[in-house]
């Protein structure tokens, strides 16, 4: 998928367990990981708001677009 998310990212930078963020956002910790491991199909705006006001960060901050080209070349080496 060209949308890559990059959650682990912003918590290893504000250095919070995944736990206390899907406990702030106010979704369960399995469906916190769906997201950031790249496998959700889609996003709540609400959701996405809820992600940038515990991280303090903006949406381009979680989300970004990568080529499928990139990808593909990036998963095989």
């Amino acid at each position: 998928m060209p949308i890559v998310v990059d959650i682990d990212m912003m918590l290893a930078r504000r250095k919070m367990p995944v736990g206390e963020l899907a406990e702030r956002v106010g979704i369960t910790p399995a469906n916190l990981a769906v997201l950031k491991n790249g496998r959700a199909k889609a996003v709540r705006f609400t959701t996405l708001a809820a992600l940038c006001e515990a991280l303090d960060c903006q949406p381009g901050d979680l989300l970004r677009y990568e080529a499928e080209e990139n990808a593909k070349v990036t998963a095989d080496a």
